[in-house]
């Protein structure tokens, strides 16, 4: 029987790996890396420093291109969208374990930052084997994610006293507001730069990109005018020279203000290390 392993592994710095992922790595044979292309090398180099670093035994790198998919989708197209690049990423995984993994053998994707978090790998695994799919046994090794990188640099909890935390994305965080009464709301994925709607309405954003790599860039303070300005400046900026952003926030209510209206949108400390 095949053996897959899905290892997070951090959220760039190669020291984030835990002593699970690094036993993992220890006891694969093939490796399947998906290549992003060139505008994304870096994410790939990080990849070959940790099998250089970490792959004790004899092994074998399997790469394949990750098939394109449209990102500019309006939201009516934007889950048939994902759905396409989804099924063309199955294809192509039940291509390299079937070809690639002989029977017995233990391969391994190496998944940036935590696979439970905005990752398709272990979702698109399980379809595989419920689709009648190759035979194989798999199982997930947490890693270090963005949020949890993202607080550690900023030097905050995730949470307040007694209250919740909602993950979001920015494209829902554009179209719908923050959810009524959160207080901590974590976003992901935002190229709209959703947090301009909500400049000056009482909130503290904590923003980091490239985070845990030596690119890294942090941004704290009152969300007003200015600071949003500031930061979408600096990300794109960032997005330009590198080619990518892979950026995360935080959004929080201080404990105690009164609370406004931030269910729907409307048309300082600052820190940043290079």
């Amino acid at each position: 029987m095949r053996h897959v392993h899905v290892i997070g592994i951090g959220a760039g710095d190669p020291a984030q790996l835990t002593l699970q992922a690094v036993d993992a790595i220890g006891r694969t044979d093939v490796f399947f890396l998906i290549d992003k292309g060139d505008a994304k090398a870096d994410l790939t180099a990080l990849r070959e420093l940790i099998l250089r670093r970490h792959a004790t035994r004899p092994h074998r790198v399997v790469t394949a291109r990750d098939p394109e998919r449209d990102r500019t989708a309006a939201t009516p197209g934007y889950a048939p969208a994902v759905d396409d690049w989804r099924a063309r990423r199955a294809a192509l995984y039940r291509r390299m374990i079937t070809e690639e993994l002989p029977d017995g053998g233990t391969g391994a994707f190496l998944v940036w930052g935590d696979p439970a978090l905005y990752d398709s790998t272990p979702t698109i695994l399980d379809e595989l084997r419920a689709d009648g799919g190759p035979a194989f046994e798999w199982s997930v090794v947490p890693g270090v994610s963005s949020v949890a990188a993202l607080t550690a640099r900023h030097r905050v909890t995730l949470n307040q006293v007694g209250g919740a935390v909602h993950i979001t994305t920015g494209r829902r965080l554009a179209e719908h507001g923050l959810p009524p009464g959160a207080d901590d709301v974590v976003v992901m994925l935002d190229a709209r730069h959703a947090f301009t709607a909500l400049a000056g309405r009482g909130l503290h954003i904590y923003w980091g990109a490239y985070l845990g790599t030596p690119d890294e860039i942090l941004l704290s303070g009152p969300l007003d005018t200015a600071l949003a300005a500031r930061i979408t400046a600096v990300r794109t900026e960032a997005r330009a020279r590198k080619g990518w952003i892979m950026d995360t926030y935080l959004l929080r209510r201080p404990r105690g203000a009164a609370p406004g209206p931030l269910d729907a949108p409307r048309p300082g400390e600052d820190r940043e290390a290079t």
